[in-house]
């Protein structure tokens, strides 16, 4: 700021010295005596010249060691906060529009940034020095241009204000257009199968439309404004050119005073110019910056309390002790659920679509919050633990797994970072999955595409189990782990399942019965309560049981066709 502010004044203090060249040069004073004092003046402006280059010269390396530190911090900043938010939370945003939002964030400080250090910060030293020297030289000079500054400058004020709205609105339909653009990629299948092209080609050039509309209009605005300035401009030129001549022609300024009239106006004219379109650059780009800043400032939703202490497992047990959920005011899921599961214990959760099979485990990885009710691993209540220190203590395998873009190798291994190649590859056989990855080009080092896409269903469960078998964690939740694999690759991992959860608390959550039968205990869930629980054996010994009926409608119910 301080290299800015000297290199901005010493490019008001040339033109003085200009002023004294063009005014010895018109003196009648001998020309021996006239050559020496230009010489002596052009001598000054080099020295003043070589000092602007050095500050200026300053300014670019410090801002180039800067901001880029600066923008990398913030990106991180962002990335960060937006990942600490709730799974409700990115299951009602796109993706496409969060990526355009940290992006933007970052991109937002670096034009404000700039337009402050290279236009908003010279332009003050530069009008505070002009409108002084203007002042000295003459009172009417000084208080004309100060004058049409009032005006100008106020001028852009008041647009820049009234255009601000609509780059908000102009930054929300770019965020809609992008969050649709993703959309439609990542359904791209979807499109294709059901004959979407049409309708979201469509949908896609309605919404670029609204944009180009509003595009337009702001262009409009911009437009309208400069051919304003333009007027402006022109009277000042004409007008303090007018008064200098009146001035001169009363004996009160020179011909070097208009050499240095001219240079200012030139000055202010490239400074004041840019004014405007430098405020309205810093509105739009704290309008592109506006949406992230909200999630900035919206707090998370699940936090570590005060002081939040690390899980200690020691033999595994789990409560659920009078669990409420909702997850609208309207919508009870779970109602004074409860439910233990022993050190150890392997137990199924079944029950039909909606029951709150799903809910019970991300209440019990707390993805969700609870709405009354506690739960507690070996006594402690996951609500006064570290967030990351529980899911530590958890192995999962989704339904659906979400692989990364990444190779093979990094996605098993995400199961614990520190785990060699060796120990990845012996996770990988133990899932029954290390013989197709051999049968790849690039074996372990293969990409798997945006989430997985290049990789059947079958064999992204299988490095999901992989990866949990890997993160050997204390307790292991199976949701659907097997629901995408044949019977046949079912068999071939069963023994490695079977393998995972020796020494483990389990949890399955199963639609097909047939994968359950072993299990130590069977709690049936209907409604968010528990119905009926017992082993296998148990429960199809009841007569009219839910279990049963669904037991004899898996196993039997086909028989007729």
């Amino acid at each position: 700021m301080f290299s800015v502010a000297v290199a901005a004044g010493l490019n008001t203090i040339f033109p003085i010295y200009f002023k004294k060249f063009f005014d010895i040069l018109s003196s009648p004073a001998p020309q021996n005596i006239v050559i020496g004092q230009l010489m002596h003046i052009l001598l000054i402006i080099l020295a003043l010249y070589v000092v602007n280059w050095v500050f200026w010269r300053v300014t670019h390396f410090t801002m180039s060691a800067m901001q880029p530190r600066i923008i990398a911090d913030l990106s991180n900043y962002c990335f960060a906060y937006l990942q600490k938010h709730s799974y409700k939370f990115f299951e009602n945003s796109f993706v496409g529009s969060l990526v355009k939002r940290v992006k933007w964030f970052s991109n937002a400080f670096e034009i404000v940034m700039d337009r402050v250090v290279w236009d908003l910060l010279p332009l003050l030293v530069n009008l505070t020095i002009i409108l002084y020297v203007l002042f000295h030289r003459s009172f009417w000079l000084g208080s004309a241009v100060a004058l049409w500054l009032v005006v100008f400058l106020a001028f852009n004020g008041l647009f820049a204000k009234y255009k601000i709205k609509y780059d908000f609105i102009r930054s929300a339909k770019e965020t809609e257009t992008t969050g649709l653009l993703a959309d439609t990629i990542t359904n791209a299948h979807t499109i294709l199968l059901f004959n979407g092209y049409q309708r979201e080609v469509k949908r896609f050039a309605k919404v670029t439309d609204e944009l180009r509309k509003i595009r337009k209009f702001t262009w409009d605005l911009n437009a309208f404004f400069e051919a304003g300035q333009g007027i402006l401009t022109i009277a000042l030129e004409v007008g303090a050119l007018y008064l200098a001549v009146r001035l001169w022609q009363k004996g009160l300024l020179t011909i070097g005073d208009f050499v240095l009239l001219q240079f200012y106006l030139i000055n202010i004219f490239d400074r004041v110019w840019n004014f405007g379109k430098v405020i309205r650059n810093i509105y739009e780009n704290l309008a592109d910056a506006e949406e992230m800043t909200v999630i900035l400032q919206t707090p998370h939703e699940i936090t570590d309390i005060v002081n939040a202490k690390n899980l200690q497992i020691t033999s595994g047990r789990i409560d659920f002790v009078g669990v409420d959920f909702c997850y609208h005011q309207t919508r009870s899921v779970l109602k004074d659920f409860n439910l233990m599961v022993a050190s150890h214990e392997k137990i199924a959760l079944i029950g039909p679509s909606g029951a709150g099979k799903t809910t019970i485990v991300r209440l019990l990885l707390r993805i969700h919050e609870l709405t009354a009710g506690a739960i507690l691993i070996d006594g402690q209540n996951i609500t006064h633990i570290k967030q990351e220190s529980l899911r530590a203590s958890i192995g999962l395998v989704p339904q659906d797994p979400i692989l990364f873009h990444r190779s093979l190798m990094e996605n098993i291994r995400y199961g614990r970072p520190d785990a060699t190649n060796q120990e990845v590859i012996e996770a990988a056989k133990k899932a029954r999955c290390d013989k197709f990855i051999n049968e790849l080009p690039e074996k372990y080092n293969t990409f798997v595409g945006e989430r997985g896409i290049k990789l059947s269903g079958g064999e992204r469960q299988r490095v999901a189990i992989a990866r949990a078998i890997l993160r050997d964690a204390p307790i292991l939740i199976l949701d659907e782990a097997t629901s995408s694999l044949d019977s046949a690759s079912e068999r071939m991992i069963q023994e490695a399942i079977d393998e995972l959860m020796k020494n483990k608390t389990v949890i399955v959550v199963a639609h097909r019965l047939s994968t359950i039968r072993k299990m130590d205990r069977i709690v049936v869930i209907d409604d968010g309560k528990i119905i009926e629980e017992g082993s296998h054996q148990q429960l199809i010994s009841q007569k009219n049981g839910k279990y049963k009926n669904l037991w004899e409608i898996q196993v039997g119910g086909f028989v007729d066709y």
